[in-house]
Parts: C-alpha cells; sequence; structure tokens
C-alpha cells in the first residue's frame, strides 16, 4: 500500500474529510463492510478489519461523534413509510436517504402501504417493533394527510413530499409554485406571449401551487389571462391530447405556449401538435413538470421540465433526522427549490 493513497484528504473527496465511503473504496469493501470494520462488529475476517482500519488512518478518516454516541443508545435503524407502490417520487428520496446515513452507519427498513390505512397501521406497527430511531413519511403526491400514529413519546418524524395535517410535524416539500413560475417566466423569455395551463386534477396540492406560480408569472411580466387557457383533467398523455384539441382545433385565439402540470400530459400535448402540422417549438413551446426521463427523454422533440429534486429532499431529510435523534425539536413545512431542465422543446 502507497504511502499516498489516491483521492485523499488533499483532493475533492477530501476537502470535507474524509468519508467512510473513501474508506471502504480504497479498501476494495463494501460501505456496509467498512462500518462493521470500523466499529468492531459483525462477522468479518481479520485480515478485511484490518486493511480497513489501515486506509481509514493513513486518510485520516475520523467516525462521526454523533453517530458514535447514537451507536451506545440506539437501534441505529429507521423506518421509510410511503404511499407511492411505483416508487416513481419515493425511490429518488430512499436513495438519498440512505446516501446520507451511510456514513452514520443507519440502516433503513422501507414499507409501502398504498393509500390502505389498515396496511399503514400493520407496517407501522412492524417498524415500531424493530425499535427504529425515527421515521420518514413520504407518498406519490404532496397532498395534507391525517398523521401517523399513534407513535412512541418523542420519536422522531419527517415527512418528505407528503405534509401532515398537523402543527407540530416537520414537513419537507418540493417549492413547486416557484417551479410554474420558472416555466412560465422561461416560456416568456423565448417569446410567449399566449401561455395555457394544462394540468391534473384540481383538487391536488400540486394542481394548486403550481397554478399560483403560473398566475404571478404572467401578473409580473404584465401579460393578460386569456379565458380559456386553464385546463384541467387527468395526469395523462391522453388529456394532453384533449387539451390540445380544446386549444387548437377551435375558432379562439391559439397559445403560442403551454406550461403543463406533469410530463405525461406535456408528451400527449407534443404528439397531438405534431399531428395537426404545428411545430414545436417555432410554433408552440412546450414545458412540463416531473423531469421524468422515461417522458422528456422519449418526447419528440425532448421536453423542458421542471424538476422538484427529491435527492435533495432526501438528503436534507436524512440531515435533519439525525439532528431530531441526537435531540433537536423541529417543526413547520420547509420547501426546497426545483430547477428548470431546458431541453428541444423550447430552444427556439
Amino acid at each position: 500500500m502507497s504511502d499516498t493513497p489516491p483521492n485523499g484528504p488533499g483532493d475533492k473527496a477530501g476537502r470535507h474529510g474524509p468519508t467512510i465511503r473513501d474508506v471502504a473504496r480504497l479498501a476494495g469493501v463494501s460501505i456496509g463492510t467498512a462500518s462493521k470494520a470500523l466499529n468492531a462488529n459483525g462477522r468479518l475476517r481479520q485480515e478485511t478489519r484490518d486493511k480497513v482500519n489501515e486506509v481509514a488512518l493513513q486518510i485520516g478518516y475520523r467516525p462521526n461523534d454523533m453517530a458514535q454516541s447514537l451507536h451506545r443508545t440506539r437501534s441505529m435503524t429507521v423506518g421509510v413509510l410511503s404511499t407511492d407502490s411505483f416508487g416513481r417520487f419515493t425511490l429518488p428520496i430512499f436513495q438519498a436517504l440512505e446516501e446520507q446515513f451511510a456514513d452514520q452507519g443507519i440502516a433503513i427498513f422501507m414499507c409501502n402501504a398504498t393509500d390502505d390505512p389498515a396496511r399503514e397501521r400493520q407496517h407501522l406497527d412492524q417498524l415500531l417493533g424493530k425499535r427504529i430511531d425515527g421515521l420518514v413519511v413520504t407518498a406519490r403526491r404532496a397532498d395534507k394527510r391525517a398523521p401517523v400514529g399513534p407513535l412512541p413519546p418523542g420519536l422522531p418524524v419527517i415527512y418528505v413530499y407528503s405534509q401532515a395535517d398537523d402543527g407540530d410535524a416537520l414537513s419537507l416539500l418540493s417549492d413547486e409554485e416557484d417551479g410554474a413560475r420558472q416555466a412560465v417566466n422561461h416560456l416568456i423569455e423565448v417569446g410567449c406571449t399566449r401561455i395555457a395551463y394544462l394540468t391534473g386534477p384540481e383538487h391536488f396540492e400540486a394542481v394548486l401551487q403550481r397554478k399560483l406560480g403560473y398566475h404571478a408569472a404572467l401578473a409580473e411580466a404584465g401579460l393578460p389571462e386569456h379565458p380559456g387557457y386553464y385546463l384541467s383533467g387527468k395526469w395523462s398523455e391522453a388529456w394532453g391530447r384533449e387539451a390540445v384539441a380544446a386549444l387548437f382545433d377551435g375558432a379562439g385565439e391559439r397559445p403560442d405556449g403551454l406550461f403543463c402540470g406533469n410530463d405525461q400530459i406535456a408528451r400527449g400535448a407534443v404528439d397531438a401538435l405534431r399531428e395537426r402540422g404545428i411545430k414545436v417549438p417555432e410554433e408552440v413551446a412546450i414545458v412540463g413538470f416531473d423531469n421524468w426521463e422515461v417522458m422528456t427523454s422519449a418526447a419528440r422533440p425532448p421536453l423542458t421540465s421542471v424538476d422538484m429534486n427529491l435527492s435533495a429532499l432526501g438528503h436534507e431529510a436524512g440531515r435533519l433526522l439525525i439532528g431530531m435523534i441526537g435531540g433537536e425539536r423541529l417543526r413547520g413545512i420547509r420547501r426546497l427549490p426545483c430547477t428548470l431542465v431546458v431541453r428541444e422543446s423550447t430552444k427556439r
């Protein structure tokens, strides 16, 4: 083993101090194996333990003090309770949580309740039976829900891409109003002056938040809200095609920009415009929402879309939950910024 390991404290990985990921990579083992070796637990060959500890010493890795104290007093497990059966919204959050907890030696148990209260209660009982140190509640939509419970006193809980109807709860959400504002502002910047909003059912929190951003952006730019330019339907490509028919097959003034409430609606709209010989983005520019690669890359042209940065939500949730396990008291609603990802559907 050389005296100066690659990727040591002086390079990019080391600017914030070496992590357990660096130890695992340089020792040629998994993060879990590195954690067992450094914490002197688990069943490992002595040769592996020695190698991991030698690498840790060589690059100056020091286990996090909070993690060490938690090891002495906690189960080092966290539960994730989801209603997202497809994983479209939950998986990026879950993966980010895993990354955030890796250096702390915290394991995650994930359960899917699929909007079934009885199943959720069963999963919650199972998680509590494992003596979890904290709980993350997430969903496939950000609508308000009844608080999870009953829970043991003092158990830290964070709602992520979900929000509890409880003033004492902590909820982390994407700032969808600002995401919509970014989308409409971008359409205005590329020259659109007649912008329609095609979206899903009005009772969804996402629809309402994005509608606020849509109205705000038009007002700030001094653009009128044309009658009939707000169309609410299903979260589907079929609805995107129906909405285009309503806007472009009649005698009214046609929009030159479409802000769509999700990427499925946007892709349906793109297909419907192409069938009518209307060029995107030359004649009509289109922005979607969610930045779902399955939709954005398959559309022709590829879709500009708003990314809700679900991974950032997961990382922030992990960071905050570690603090709450350590005794911090947090509450309220926190909204993290969205990001506009520009592609060919708006490049004029």
